[in-house]
């Protein structure tokens, strides 16, 4: 995207960049049940039950509307399925349950028109309705391209118009990994070809005078997903329409990675007041799905009655161009890590980012308090293995440990006490902003930390810093919407030219909830549901900046919960935002009615063995629908492609076919050892 597009497209995206601002869309009828417009963000899921098993499905239905489901989603791959979904949808209403059904439709129009007969709303892909996909380069004339559109339009026209006469509403829905090969042809594999795949279907429709719709923009890896709702949001505008977002991040996985991942994409858009209904797609059952989707959504229902709500005149100069202070250097719609200077030759720069980790709490008489920091102690060896997920720098505070550290561990400690150590060697001070300033010449030559809010910015201390390549500040802050606080500090270091690098400090205390999760719950599931707080609060909140290129260092202050979760939190979300990379990475699907094999079970065995090979990225897929497409950006994949069949993938090349599903696991690992990617697990 050129320099003069990033000037005009820049943070039209949403209402505002600097304070909570829902951005309104059009409400749309589905069932009794209407999305948009002023309504909650709504929760919805998808069954994992054969649809031809009318029993199984509708118990599942139910089991995720008690979670707390209002749209229920199911597979209609073929005319039977669809058809069936009326006795699934009769089944329900007499056991008095009237949630809004949804036909999820690929490859099958004619599946979709028996469906929109049905039920509340169809969702249909525009990579593989009427399209297709086989990695075919073509190249078309501007007459060629048009030409394909109008068969699309005779294909789909059909079904708006079933839509228009049952009242049914539709999502079209935008898959990064099933882009059909016209697609990727013109606008390669990219948002903008995301977005104009949807843009398409959405033109005909208006055309067709219907406007009943949803739209998503959805994608294995945050980066691409969150790029891509922002442009679509600006394409809309544009273009004078503003329909109702269906926010996900496709094949998120399970646990923690499932969970961060999606909080990532999901979260940074509901920072910026986008998104009507929330999908958290993960490989576990469907309704472990609304519990995690609801406690994302509800921080923006608690803002949301402190801030204001704006909506579109598109007849006028919008809003979107008049509450935003954004730097011309800053692209919304690309990513661009921020450009520093490397302080230490340790942090900034080209460098990943760092972690910090708090045991200023701990045992500092006990060396085996560094385990929670990823460094285990051998004490008949008398050193330290380093696990995969170690952390750069220990905060002791004004604590004072009694054994010797690792000689790679930088300590950090507050001021005063730093100033009092007799060896400084690996140590760094932690200033306030006062102290750095008159501590002149009494700051460390090598690394020295300071702490700053968003509004020391603009302070005549801060105007005052003896900036010089030992010098990396601590960003915190206590505002509520305190994710777009920081970032209007980045931007504000933009502006000014500042090339200094930056960690991202948040602090978060559960307390009355967490109490109140003691008083009614076990010390186990206590700790649980404030883990799943922590994952889904610290992947937005820090996810956000991270996507945009923001931030040299991650720093996550959470008292309440074990420096171990807090360390795996931190690395967890550095590896979802492609930042610095850990640990394996699983792109794993949620499961669905089209799926050909028990997914969390495939795919606990397939981590089982392979969760050693850091920096690989392995596709689980239960059927051919976004395998393909999601291998490109796996390593290597692991779909169904029929019963007890597997193929299995390098990238998006299939290189065996249809292997049984009981020897698949080892021939995946012979092409992962053929190619020379392969360690022994005692090795790694």
């Amino acid at each position: 995207m050129n320099t003069d597009a990033v000037k005009l497209l820049q943070g039209r995206y949403c209402n505002s960049l600097t304070e909570y601002s829902r951005f309104i869309t059009r409400e749309v009828n589905i069932g009794d049940v209407p999305l948009g417009g002023n309504n909650p963000i709504r929760i919805q899921s998808m069954t994992t039950t054969d649809t031809m098993d009318t029993i199984g499905t509708v118990e599942q239905s139910i089991r995720m509307v008690d979670a707390g489901c209002e749209y229920v989603r199911i597979t209609a791959p073929s005319i039977k399925e669809a058809q069936n979904l009326a006795e699934i949808k009769k089944q329900l209403r007499q056991r008095g349950y009237t949630v809004p059904l949804v036909a999820d439709i690929h490859f099958t129009p004619n599946a979709a028109e028996v469906a929109a007969r049905i039920v509340e709303k169809v969702r249909v892909n525009p990579g593989n309705y009427a399209d297709k996909k086989k990695f075919d380069q073509i190249d078309y004339t501007d007459l060629e391209y048009q030409g394909e559109l109008e068969r699309i339009y005779k294909k789909f026209a059909p079904l708006v118009k079933i839509c228009k006469e049952y009242g049914t509403a539709m999502r079209i829905g935008t898959n990064h990994g099933s882009l059909s090969d016209r697609i990727m042809s013109r606008y390669g594999d990219t948002p903008q070809g995301m977005v104009e795949s949807a843009m398409e279907f959405m033109r005909m429709c208006e055309t067709l005078n219907y406007y009943n719709l949803v739209i998503s923009m959805k994608s294995s890896n945050p980066q691409v997903m969150v790029q891509a709702y922002r442009l679509l949001v600006e394409t809309m505008v544009a273009e004078g329409m503003n329909y109702p977002l269906h926010l996900g991040v496709t094949e998120a996985g399970d646990g923690e990675d499932g969970r961060i991942k999606s909080a990532v994409g999901i979260g940074a858009l509901l920072e910026d007041g986008l998104g009507d209904t929330v999908r958290v797609s993960l490989t576990e059952e469907p309704e472990a799905e609304a519990p995690v989707a609801i406690e994302l959504v509800k921080r923006y229902t608690e803002r949301s009655q402190n801030s204001k709500f704006k909506s579109q005149n598109f007849g006028q100069e919008s809003s979107l161009l008049t509450t935003h202070h954004s730097p011309l250097t800053h692209n919304p719609y690309e990513y661009k890590k921020r450009h520093t200077y490397e302080a230490n030759a340790f942090i900034g720069g080209h460098m990943v980012p760092r972690v910090v980790a708090d045991l200023s709490g701990k045992n500092l008489k006990d060396p085996a308090v560094l385990k929670d920091a990823g460094y285990i102690y051998s004490p008949l060896l008398d050193k330290y293995n380093m696990a995969e997920q170690s952390v750069d720098f220990v905060y002791l505070a004004d604590a004072l440990p009694s054994f010797t550290f690792p000689s790679n561990l930088k300590q950090l400690y507050n001021y005063n006490t730093w100033q009092k150590l007799a060896d400084k060697t690996n140590c760094h001070p932690v200033f306030s902003l006062a102290e750095y300033i008159s501590a002149d010449t009494d700051r460390s030559s090598k690394l020295n930390l300071v702490r700053v809010q968003h509004a020391d910015i603009e302070s005549d201390e801060f105007g005052s810093l003896p900036f010089d390549n030992s010098l990396v500040l601590v960003l915190e802050t206590t505002a509520l919407h305190g994710m777009a606080d920081q970032r209007s500090f980045f931007f504000k270091l933009e502006e000014l030219g500042l090339e200094v690098p930056v960690i991202v400090k948040r602090s978060y205390e559960f307390g009355v909830m967490s109490n109140k999760f003691k008083n009614q719950n076990s010390l186990t599931t206590h700790n649980s549901q404030l883990t799943t707080m922590l994952q889904l609060y610290a992947a937005t909140d820090m996810g956000a900046l991270l996507v945009d290129g923001f931030g040299d260092g991650i720093w996550i202050d959470a008292p309440e919960l074990p420096a171990n979760v807090v360390t795996s939190t931190a690395f967890g979300i550095l590896q979802a935002t492609r930042s610095r990379i850990s640990k394996t990475e699983y792109i794993s699907c949620p499961s669905c009615g089209r799926t050909l094999f028990d997914l969390m079970v495939t795919t606990q065995m397939i981590r089982s063995r392979t969760s050693h090979l850091k920096g690989l990225k392995i596709g689980i897929m239960g059927c051919i629908v976004n395998g393909p497409g999601e291998m490109a950006d796996a390593d290597y994949g692991y779909v169904g492609s029929g019963t007890d069949k597997i193929t299995l993938y390098r990238g998006k090349e299939a290189v065996k076919k249809n292997i049984s599903a009981a020897n698949a696991l080892d021939e995946l690992i012979g092409i992962i050892k053929d190619d020379g990617n392969w360690v022994e697990q005692e090795q790694a």
